[in-house]
């Protein structure tokens, strides 16, 4: 059995533009500061270390309120701009007729996961969709990927699994959960020292099938 855990954001999909969208509503409604840039936000996620409620709403400590906010906002927003990167759709629906198991593994929450992925017509191609809010610790942990794995039955002897991914969390992520890991130049993080790095999604299949 082969098994292909992707992350989402950055790599199946290109979600910066509502997530900007949502996190300086939350400036300018609780906080009056005005808008970040869409390259500022995607570079604040993306750090290894960051404080992202100071980088986005000048506090040491995500406020409920915020949260709350952004969460509402955003469950609307999701899908307004979203799509797939060129190529990732095809390349799921290879890798199903090659009876390949796929997931996903993403740290934002499960209820936008499934309405971004349902949205974008490729829910169904899933086996596991599992997102921050379902483990104790998001990536760089392997938790998500450790649920996933035993979803699946996962045995190092008789099975093959990759983490496709374009952050340094997720290759941390494989690491950690003792699988391969993939680096998607397409996504929010152009750059890495990861061993695999593939440019396209095509570029997938060479490696898995």
């Amino acid at each position: 059995m082969k098994i292909v855990i992707f992350d989402m954001d950055g790599t199946l999909l290109d979600s910066k533009k509502d997530i900007t969208v949502s996190v300086n509503y939350v400036r300018e409604m609780h906080h009056k500061l005005p808008p970040l840039s869409e390259e500022f936000i995607v570079e604040a996620i993306n750090m290894e270390v960051r404080n992202l409620p100071m980088l986005f709403y000048e506090t040491e400590v995500y406020h409920p309120k915020d949260r709350d906010l952004f969460e509402a906002h955003y469950e609307q927003e999701c899908v307004k701009n979203v799509y797939l990167y060129d190529g990732v759709e095809e390349l799921l629906q290879k890798l199903v007729a090659a009876n390949v198991k796929i997931s996903v593994a993403t740290n934002a929450p499960t209820q936008f996961a499934l309405r971004m992925l349902e949205h974008l017509k490729v829910k169904p191609l899933f086996d596991v969709i599992i997102g921050a809010d379902m483990v104790s610790a998001s990536k760089p942990s392997p938790e998500m990927l450790h649920h996933i794995l035993n979803h699946y039955e996962y045995d190092a002897t008789n099975h093959k699994a990759w983490m496709v991914g374009d952050n340094t969390k997720d290759i941390l992520s494989a690491n950690s959960a003792g699988i391969e890991s993939i680096f998607a130049t397409w996504g929010f993080s152009p750059k890495s020292d990861a061993k695999l790095i593939v440019k396209k999604p095509a570029e997938v299949l060479d490696i898995v099938l």
